[in-house]
């Protein structure tokens, strides 16, 4: 069940933050649990988590809407990098999950925040995949660097979401779809990476 935002007088972006900590913490702390990086098995696996999460958000991305609240949204979705990883290593790519459906959009900036958040995170995860052999054009494309730079995107993604005049309850939606977001994501890996689910 949806909360009331955390704080009315913070900025959409770290009401967001301040809301789902516990479970951001959560799915890192099982990601890193999964040990992805310790063979290509793990890493194809992780691979295949990440083809689930974001084959079902990649429609967001060209979301009509969303693409007028966040201009260049559309220019951002990871899922055919993430296909490109797959190809490049020679492993099976699954077939697309269905996509969210019937979301509305202020929902969907809770999946999106996470989604593009999760880059800016993943500069310890594209180290880790160096140590493997894999750079940013083999193997490990979807994990490399906004050309702007992580930092600087994340800074202009949330300053888009920040300045969206949301009403209350669409914040609370935001934080929803957020919450919804890295439970998918940590049911998902729980299936794929089935010894560490009790971890």
């Amino acid at each position: 069940m949806a909360k009331e935002p955390a704080d009315p007088s913070l900025a959409f972006a770290a009401q967001l933050k301040a809301s789902t900590r516990s479970e951001h913490e959560g799915v890192d702390h099982h990601v890193m649990a999964a040990e992805p990086f310790s063979s290509l098995r793990h890493y194809e696996k992780f691979l295949r988590l990440q083809h689930r999460f974001h084959g079902i958000i990649h429609e967001l991305y060209h979301h009509d809407t969303l693409n007028q609240w966040l201009p260049g949204l559309n220019e951002l979705p990871r899922l055919e990098k993430v296909e490109a990883d797959l190809d490049a290593l020679d492993l099976a790519i699954p077939a697309r999950p269905t996509p969210l459906k019937d979301l509305h959009p202020e929902t969907a900036l809770g999946w999106l925040y996470c989604s593009e958040g999760s880059n800016l995170g993943a500069a310890f995860l594209f180290k880790e995949t160096q140590k493997m052999g894999l750079t940013e054009t083999h193997g490990a494309s979807h994990l490399a660097a906004h050309p702007e730079g992580r930092g600087l995107h994340w800074r202009q993604f949330v300053a888009q979401m920040n300045a969206l005049p949301l009403s209350s309850a669409q914040q609370t939606a935001g934080i929803s779809g957020a919450r919804q977001a890295f439970a998918f994501y940590r049911q998902a890996l729980n299936e794929i990476f089935q010894p560490i689910e009790a971890a």
